[in-house]
This record gives structure tokens, sequence and C-alpha cells, in this order.
């Protein structure tokens, strides 16, 4: 009796040592799925995310076209578009435009105006008609420090190649001058070249 009685126990607690061991097991596996099944989740979220592309506005710039042109107007163009173009959203040229009066390859600059002379302003005006249709310089004759090409930079007293090429980099840099004494920030500009040169520029 006293030998079935231990046996008994030992059945007993062999059966109930293998029970643990079995919720253990079952506990653990339980937790590594669950930890499987969330790296799952995480990686496919990963996957599937699609990276948001910031998208930077295009720069622009207004100007304004008027003369001889169809549809005169305040015109957006992109930053470094051409004066054709310009020209292109104003309705083009009227058949009294003087075509080869503009520069219709440089690019345009804020806040300028493009201005299309017709022949006849042409035949009136002379040589100083360019200057004005392409805004390097104001009905006066003075020189815009804003729009002028190398060339008419060149014109200047005390402005050669170099000092001219400079100014076109700051403007490239720098966007347009604020004012004609901006001119004496270009390295090489200083007062007493201003001083000889402002009563001939504008911006």
């Amino acid at each position: 009796m006293h030998d079935r009685m231990k046996k008994m126990k030992a059945v007993w607690f062999s059966a109930l040592a293998a029970a643990l061991v079995a919720a253990g097991c079952a506990g653990k596996d339980e937790e590594s799925l669950e930890e499987l099944s969330v790296s799952a989740e995480s990686e496919t979220e990963k996957e599937g995310a699609v990276p948001q592309e910031e998208q930077e506005p295009a720069e622009t710039v207004y100007v304004y076209v008027c003369g001889a042109v169809n549809a005169p107007g305040v015109y957006e163009l992109k930053k470094d578009a051409r004066v054709f173009e310009a020209i292109t959203l104003a309705g083009g040229m009227t058949a009294e435009a003087a075509p080869e009066a503009v520069s219709q390859a440089r690019t345009v600059a804020d806040g300028e105006q493009i201005y299309v002379p017709t022949v006849r302003e042409v035949q009136m005006q002379g040589s100083g008609v360019e200057d004005i249709v392409t805004g390097n310089a104001d009905v006066s004759g003075k020189i815009n420090i804003n729009t002028a090409g190398k060339e008419e930079l060149m014109t200047l007293t005390g402005i050669g190649e170099a000092k001219a090429q400079s100014i076109l980099d700051y403007r490239e840099e720098h966007g347009q001058f604020g004012s004609i004494e901006d001119l004496m920030l270009i390295e090489g500009i200083k007062e007493g070249v201003f001083n000889k040169i402002k009563e001939d520029i504008t911006i």
C-alpha cells in the first residue's frame, strides 16, 4: 500500500511538472509569436512607407511688357526666362513693332519693364531706343545696373570687364540692387568710382 501511494505521488508530480513546462513553453511561444508579429508588421510598414518628396515651388519673376505688343500687362515667368517668352505671353509683337530693337534672348529681371518700340519710334529715337527697350537705361539714358549686360556696364567710367562681371555675379547671387549706392558692395567699386558714375546709373 505504501509503495502504491509512493508510485501515485511520483506519477502526479511528473504530470504536474509536464503541465508546468508545457504552460511555460506555451507562454514563451505566444510571446515569441507576438514579438514576431509586431516585428513583421513594423517591417511591412517600413517597406510600404513611401517617402514624401519635398516639392519646392519654382522661383518666379514678374515683368511688365508694354509698347508694341498685342496684350500689354504684368506677367509671371520662371526666374531664368527670356525676354522673348515674356513677349509671347503678351500676345506677341504687333505689325508696327521693331523686333530688332529688343534684346529678346537675354534673361528677364524681376520687376523690370520690357518695352517694345515701333519702327517709327526707333527711327525717331535712334540708337538710344535699344537701351530703353531692353531696360538697360531709362529715358534720360542712364544705365540700369539691375538689367544691363556686361557691354553696357563697361561703358561706365571706371568699369572694366572684371568689374562688370562682378556686377553680373552679384546680381546672380543676391538679386537686384536695392539702390545705386549698393553698387559699392562690389569689390573694387568704392566711393571714388561710384561718384564718377552715380549720375549715369539707375535701378
